[in-house]
């Protein structure tokens, strides 16, 4: 089972999340997707990635997550559900 949960982090505040992956090439389709994401939603988290991870790092325009964070971050998820 992938584990859906971002992790809440202050100083400053964010969400974050890793998503593993068992082949490389994964890795290259699920960033195809959140580039497009990103320019649909005007949200650009920080991204790392390694030979079988992603990193994402959203950081909050206020105290709590918005509508548009929340829904951005489902979507990725949906994203990694579908590798």
């Amino acid at each position: 089972m992938k584990n859906l949960m971002w992790n809440e982090r202050e100083s400053p505040l964010r969400i974050e999340k890793r998503f593993e992956f068992e082949k490389y090439s994964k890795i290259s389709i699920f960033m195809g997707k959140i580039e497009k994401l990103c320019k649909e939603r005007d949200i650009y988290p920080n991204i790392s990635f390694g030979k079988n991870f992603v990193s994402l790092s959203i950081f909050l325009n206020n105290k709590e997550i918005s509508d548009n964070e929340k829904d951005f971050s489902e979507d990725i998820d949906k994203f990694y559900l579908e590798e």
